[in-house]
């Protein structure tokens, strides 16, 4: 189900990533999710879409914190 705003992410995502990467997350999962709305597998596969969109902005830095890549 699409999301409407971060507060409603996933915990494991709004603890691992800044905001601007959870905005990005929500973009993309929302996305995604009008996009494949004939998949049963609709949700995992928006999940996956999200974290490749963010993943494209940013990475794990030392310590495994999320930052932007340069």
């Amino acid at each position: 189900m699409p999301y409407s705003t971060i507060d409603g992410l996933p915990e494991r995502v709004r603890r691992a990533l800044p905001e601007h990467a959870q905005e990005i997350y929500l973009a993309a999962f929302n996305n995604a999710w009008g996009q494949y709305a004939d998949r049963a597998d609709r949700d995992q596969v928006a999940h996956r879409v999200a974290w490749t969109a963010v993943k494209k902005i940013y990475e794990k830095g030392p310590g495994g914190a999320w930052v932007r890549s340069r």
